[in-house]
């Protein structure tokens, strides 16, 4: 079966860097779309970034110049590189596989488990 599998997240200051890994099993997902989401407490989830089978890419505004989102289609992974963290990207950071669309309306079909982010301020 599929599994969205995270890893990277922490306990960082302010002004730090976190790179975040999700490594997709079960099938490949190279002629899909991938992307990061993330859900602080009593929140909605939401969309910080997507990459394309193309290399085409989306961001959250607020993390726009600050955030880099990379893939690896022979490892079946995505990463998010984090810089310049503040306390409001704080949150559970969930990596997700699918189609643009799906991952646009928060309604991929797989998803991980999730990795905590907290930033220390």
């Amino acid at each position: 079966q599929v599994q969205l599998i995270e890893s990277g997240g922490g306990l960082v200051q302010a002004g730090g860097s976190l790179r975040l890994s999700c490594v997709a099993s079960g099938r490949t997902f190279s002629n899909s779309s991938m992307g990061w989401f993330r859900q602080a407490p009593g929140t909605e989830r939401d969309l910080v970034a997507i990459i394309a089978s193309d290399d085409f890419t989306y961001y959250l505004d607020s993390v726009k110049d600050r955030f880099t989102i990379s893939r690896d289609k022979v490892k079946n992974t995505v990463y998010l590189q984090m810089n310049s963290l503040s306390p409001e990207d704080t949150a559970v950071y969930y990596c997700a596989a699918g189609s643009w669309l799906r991952l646009r309306l928060r309604a991929s079909e797989y998803w991980g488990q999730g990795t905590q982010v907290t930033v220390s301020s």
